[in-house]
């Protein structure tokens, strides 16, 4: 059973089995949001960060509600790394669909995200994002990161940055349970070319050459 690998706490809410389809009104599940992600992106491959309304795909991401049933056929999760990053969909070069799982106490390094969009959304637990003003363009690796804005998602709030905005860094403020959020990165630039991640006391960048992703394509029993 998958929720087996977890071995933490995982604060899940109670809902009907994935199998069991009587009387259930229809809802927005996770297969939508990725069908209307797919087809707003388009299919030609290749996009530009310039060519996206971002704004549309945080609707999107907001319309959707948690549901562990869409998810944990996704879900795994590494206890002896601060997250785990779980491929979730790769749309054409166009975008990376990821679900990942924080370990509690644990959070991200402060990173950039090579000239993309980020969309996060948070299934269940809670994060904190810390972002931080862009270093200077004059290459100063002595000065420490300015702190912009802190601030706590919880399950189903979505947030948004990209390097426009600034670096952040998200962690789990939960001593005891994992948390699990829905990201959205497009163009897929980290996956492809990497991306930096700074140390915050003198704002020095060492660059991280791809983020991999584990993939998982198990499918609930009730599925083809």
């Amino acid at each position: 059973m998958l929720a087996s690998a977890i071995h933490l706490p995982l604060p899940l809410p109670h809902g009907p089995s994935p199998c069991d389809h009587r009387f259930l009104p229809p809802t927005y599940d996770l297969q939508d949001l990725v069908h209307d992600i797919k087809s707003y992106l388009g299919d030609s491959s290749g996009i530009d960060s310039s060519d996206i309304d971002h704004e549309h795909l945080i609707a999107l991401a907001q319309k959707y509600v948690s549901n562990p049933n869409d998810w944990l056929r996704f879900f795994y999760n590494d206890p002896s790394k601060n997250y785990t990053r779980n491929a979730i969909e790769n749309i054409n070069r166009k975008a990376n669909i990821l679900l990942l799982v924080w370990n509690p106490g644990k959070g991200s390094p402060i990173h950039d995200h090579a000239n993309a969009h980020c969309i996060m959304k948070v299934l269940t637990g809670e994060l904190t994002e810390t972002v931080y003003h862009p270093p200077n363009s004059e290459g100063d690796e002595t000065s420490p990161l300015q702190l912009k804005h802190q601030k706590r998602y919880q399950t189903d709030q979505v947030t948004y940055i990209s390097d426009d905005i600034g670096l952040h860094r998200v962690h789990n403020p939960s001593p005891n349970q994992v948390a699990v959020s829905l990201h959205i990165y497009t163009p897929p630039n980290a996956a492809d070319y990497g991306y930096h991640i700074f140390d915050g006391a003198t704002g020095k960048a060492s660059f991280v050459s791809q983020a991999h992703a584990h993939s998982n394509t198990e499918k609930p029993a009730c599925q083809a």
